[in-house]
């Protein structure tokens, strides 16, 4: 956090250093991004692999697209395809018009544009299915994709939805800080959802600085549950 004094941004544990948050699911072959925030170049410049196929969005929120225009190191042989809600991709229309022009600048990045919905959908032959939860009173989505469900900035969570995703074995979810928060769930809030899905491993990710020092995070959390930290790989 931007001027803050607290014991967490003033620490020297690399783990809490934490960025914007996104993700590489490398799965069957696949290898798909969520999510592309204003960090995304950092964080690729740090990855232990930098190939990408696709990028999922799960809303258009800054801290989740910003980072689009880096993209285009990977658009030099073809548009680069990019899976979202139509008023996500509406929305960047109006953000980025020069990525989607008839008549592009040279080098900027340009995407193939795939709208999705509640049905699961195929990324380059790999079954993603889409999680839909409320941010606040926004409709985003979460994504499962083989043994993984990944969720963020979720306030709310329908009871349908928690049940379908009944002992998956990770789950990497949003968490943002102790208290509670208008728009995200605090730690109580995750961890009931946690409780009610029962995974096999939970890792807690988009934390802020009130989410406190990594190294006591086991104080706690109950055991099966992580906070994530950039640069994890959690294999399954």
């Amino acid at each position: 956090m931007l001027r803050c004094k607290c014991p967490v941004c003033l620490s020297a544990d690399p783990r809490d250093n934490r960025l914007r948050t996104s993700a590489i699911v490398r799965y069957q072959g696949a290898r798909l991004l969520i999510d592309c925030g204003p960090d995304f170049r950092t964080q690729m410049l740090r990855a232990s692999d930098d190939n990408l196929d696709a990028v999922l969005l799960t809303h258009i929120h800054y801290d989740h697209v910003a980072g689009l225009d880096d993209l285009r190191t990977y658009c030099f042989e073809r548009p680069f395809p990019l899976y979202a809600r139509a008023d996500v991709l509406d929305n960047l229309h109006k953000r980025i018009p020069y990525c989607f022009s008839s008549d592009p600048y040279p080098g900027v990045a340009q995407f193939e544009e795939h709208v999705i919905d509640d049905r699961p959908f195929l990324v380059e032959g790999v079954r993603v299915e889409p999680i839909p939860v409320m941010h606040y009173k926004l409709p985003i989505y979460g994504f499962r994709i083989g043994p993984l469900a990944y969720i963020t900035d979720a306030k709310t969570i329908d009871d349908d939805v928690v049940k379908s995703l009944e002992g998956i074995p990770l789950l990497v979810i949003n968490s943002l800080r102790f208290d509670p928060h208008l728009s995200h769930m605090c730690l109580s809030e995750t961890l009931d959802v946690i409780d009610r899905i029962k995974p096999g491993r939970a890792y807690l990710i988009h934390m802020s600085d009130g989410m406190g020092l990594h190294a006591e995070s086991h104080r706690f959390l109950p055991q099966g549950v992580e906070l994530a930290y950039d640069g994890l790989i959690v294999k399954v």
